[in-house]
């Protein structure tokens, strides 16, 4: 597919995700800013950019991924350098957004941070927001800029339908995994299951059932994101111990944090599929983990901005 971009439009990179950012740039027929980042012998961060950006429509991609605040920082540097620049239209590209977890106050005198993170991007300077699979979708209303919140969940059951799985039943990873369950069970025409996790006050122990029929069939078990991999190969565990003929995995984000390769390494999964929302370093690919590009679902929604065209087609 061709995209037709304007002269005043500029595609920018910061360090988290430039693999990503330069696949972008490939499809969209453009060359990346030039931009420099570097730190002072005290840790400060300091961002060059390189060229002109006056009255530019610009577009900076950048995961909030590790090291989460340092990315943070980098992007609300970045932001203030283009607009003192005077740069036309601030659009950020924020394939995976850290801190979605924190969306509300689970116990008392606890912060909201993902709010926190949304009023420093907005007040820096941020025009608009382009991400993917927040932990929590309403989190899109901590902004008061548009919001255009991308999902992964096709391209995983795209995948999955390339297999030629029969038999098959997606399972959520647990209750806020529902919703993907859902949409990714009517993609593949396939029945739902949980992962229910409890932990009785009075025993302390974590118990997990398995809600729906799994035994002898090819199971599907969706997550938006896998950190450090406990849920996701304990879900296994227990589809296995319920009869799962075989056992496959999908999440948006990889954070793999902590001994999760390890833990997937030694897990039932047979077979793991991750986008590259995050930068996967080579020594955590292994042979069970496999990895699609979202680049393509990215670069259709910037021409669709930058072009002024609906971006709903790509929430469907």
């Amino acid at each position: 597919m061709s995209y037709q971009l304007r002269n005043n439009f500029k595609l920018f990179a910061l360090k988290t995700n430039q693999k990503l950012a330069a696949e972008i740039a490939v499809l969209l027929g453009c060359e990346l800013g030039k931009c420099s980042v570097s730190k002072f012998s005290d840790g400060e961060l300091q961002i060059t950019i390189e060229e002109s950006v006056r009255g530019m429509e610009v577009y900076v991609v950048q995961s909030t991924s590790y090291p989460v605040n340092e990315s943070i920082m980098e992007l609300l540097i970045m932001i203030d350098a283009l607009k003192r620049a005077s740069a036309g239209k601030i659009n950020i590209i924020i394939p995976y957004f850290s801190y979605a977890r924190q969306d509300r106050k689970a116990r008392s005198r606890e912060p909201i941070t993902a709010k926190l993170v949304a009023n420093l991007l907005e007040v820096t300077g941020a025009n608009r927001i382009l991400t993917m699979d927040l932990h929590a979708p309403q989190m899109q209303g901590f902004f008061d800029i548009p919001v255009d919140h991308l999902v992964g969940v096709p391209i995983l059951a795209q995948f999955f339908e390339t297999k030629g799985l029969d038999d098959l039943v997606v399972v959520a990873a647990h209750n806020g995994s529902m919703g993907r369950a859902r949409k990714m069970g009517n993609l593949l025409n396939a029945p739902i299951a949980l992962i229910d996790k409890r932990q009785p006050e009075e025993k302390g122990a974590e118990t997990i059932d398995v809600v729906g029929n799994v035994a002898g069939k090819n199971a599907i078990i969706i997550d938006d994101l896998i950190d450090t991999g406990t849920s996701i190969t304990f879900a296994a565990k227990a589809l296995a111990e319920s009869g799962a003929k075989s056992i496959y995995a999908g999440a948006t984000h990889a954070v793999f944090t902590a001994q999760s390769i390890e833990k997937i390494e030694s897990s039932p999964i047979k077979e793991l599929v991750v986008t590259n929302t995050i930068d996967i370093p080579e020594e955590k690919l292994i042979d069970k983990i496999k990895t699609i590009s979202v680049a393509p679902l990215l670069a259709e929604a910037i021409d669709r901005i930058h072009n002024e065209k609906a971006v709903t087609p790509l929430f469907e």
